[in-house]
């Protein structure tokens, strides 16, 4: 047994070798191939930088041949003129020798006077004797020391270093992360950058089993990029970039991460109202609800019909389980959260649909009864919109109402600061505060909503919009949205 322990363990590692041995022959001849390629690369580029000094060449060749022809067309204009003058000259001279053997002194008077006269208007006295432009050509010789120095510092292009990640100047709000960088040194021959980033629930590298694949952002040219239209349905992001030249990327960043927890969770239709149809993030009011859904003998019934939602974990410590929890009933139409709030800061936003005749939005501590309604109780509290009729806009808790003179928004932002004891509403459009109770949370809350003749959607998974973290700085100054129904709930 132990000799084929060891026959058996050599039998594996000649396999290994074999292995090896082939991997190692499929890389000499990648490198053969590689190798081939970077020369027809390299003769390219070559090839093309021939063609720029040849045409080069020729348009510089070509300029001088056109100084050099208007410089002897110049000149040969000048010889011109010279050769005119100089034959004018020559025969007015042969002209004036033949007057001198005239013997009739009238005669000769009479051709000297003409002699006098036409040598005064002589060409031969009015032409320079300077030529008309010079010889010299030096004006257009080039001097390629330069070029030269350069050329021959002409080197493989370096492989660029890793980016610095700027952990300082990221930044995580608005659904957005803003990630920041810079080169260790600079580098001129960066052409772009490359951005990677993947969702953990890890501080620090995603555990293998957990790991997920990077998602790629290419062709960054500058030094920052935002992600956007982000859900933050995980604690944490891992991002790392890389730089890269017109050749080579480089090595990538040290990974950074970032954390982006925010409130996540589903609407329970464990316990929901009959007359609501609730899917994950969606309900709907369905006026044939009740017993008549409990006829229906499909998917939509079994998913109703008392099997509880997917385990979820709950902001706090504790996971929320809530399928034994009776449904609402009468006429609270009703669906709560299925994630409880026991700590920090929350957002969250609520759109409701155009044709939506009543509906309310806000939070309740888990002894909501089945027949009550938010705000109704002193342990829930709400924004209450009513288009039924008339159209009111009121804050509701412990039955005891504040009617809201301003206009209703088509998109809810609500704001939940369970330490702080506060819960405000905003106009998720404008972040225009809409309404803040004030008081003491001293039980989990769950998120809740009420719907009558309508839908209503929930967008969870946001981080704190930073204008509402401006907007808290100062909305102590805002005693007028607060009012009779602040209070310290037990």
């Amino acid at each position: 047994e132990t000799l084929q322990r060891i026959v058996s363990t050599l039998a594996n590692k000649n396999d290994e070798i074999h292995n090896f041995i082939d991997m190692l022959n499929q890389t000499i001849k990648n490198v053969q191939i590689n190798s081939s390629n970077v020369i027809s690369e390299l003769d390219e580029e070559f090839d093309g930088l021939y063609s720029v000094l040849d045409e080069m060449k020729g348009s510089m060749a070509n300029t001088i041949q056109q100084e050099k022809a208007r410089k002897i067309q110049a000149l040969q204009n000048q010889l011109s003129q010279c050769s005119n003058a100089l034959e004018s000259s020559e025969e007015l001279l042969e002209l004036a020798t033949q007057s001198l053997d005239i013997k009739d002194p009238v005669e000769f008077s009479k051709a000297a006077r003409q002699i006098k006269d036409r040598v005064t208007m002589a060409p031969a006295f009015r032409i320079s004797l300077k030529p008309g432009v010079s010889d010299s050509m030096t004006h257009l010789m080039v001097d390629f020391s330069l070029e030269r120095c350069a050329l021959q510092a002409v080197k493989f292009l370096p492989v660029p270093k890793a980016p610095e990640i700027d952990t300082a100047a990221c930044l995580v709000a608005d659904n957005c992360i803003t990630v920041s960088w810079r080169m260790p040194e600079e580098d001129s021959r960066v052409d772009h950058f490359v951005l990677e980033y993947r969702k953990t629930n890890f501080d620090g590298l995603a555990r293998v089993k957990d790991e997920q694949s990077w998602e790629l952002v290419d062709y960054i040219k500058a030094t920052e990029y935002t992600l956007s239209g982000l859900k933050f349905d995980t604690k944490y992001m891992n991002v790392r970039v890389q730089a890269c030249n017109k050749a080579v990327a480089g090595e990538y960043s040290d990974p950074v991460t970032l954390e982006t927890k925010a409130f996540v969770f589903n609407l329970d239709n464990t316990s929901s109202h009959l007359n609501l149809k609730v899917e994950d993030t969606y309900v709907e009011w369905e006026p044939t609800g009740g017993k008549g859904q409990e006829k229906v003998k499909g998917k939509e019934n079994k998913g109703r019909s008392g099997a509880p939602s997917p385990k979820r974990t709950s902001v706090g410590t504790r996971p929320t389980t809530r399928a034994s929890r009776d449904r609402f009933t009468g006429e609270s139409y009703t669906v709560l959260g299925d994630t409880a709030i026991e700590n920090g800061q929350h957002y969250w936003e609520v759109r409701a649909q155009k044709d939506c005749k009543s509906y309310s939005v806000g939070v309740t501590y888990k002894n909501l009864g089945k027949f009550d309604q938010l705000g109704r109780t002193n342990s829930s509290w709400c924004i209450h919109i009513n288009n039924w009729l008339q159209n009111t806009f009121s804050a509701k808790h412990n039955n005891k109402t504040k009617t809201l003179d301003i206009p209703i928004p088509d998109r809810i932002g609500v704001y939940c600061n369970f330490d702080g004891g506060q819960l405000t509403f905003y106009n998720a459009n404008s972040k225009e505060l809409l309404y803040t109770f004030r008081t003491k949370f001293t039980q989990p809350l769950l998120p809740g909503f009420m719907i009558w003749c309508g839908g209503l959607t929930v967008s969870t998974g946001l981080q704190v919009p930073s204008a509402l973290k401006t907007l808290q700085k100062n909305e102590n100054g805002l005693s007028g949205s607060t009012g009779s129904l602040n209070s310290v709930a037990q």
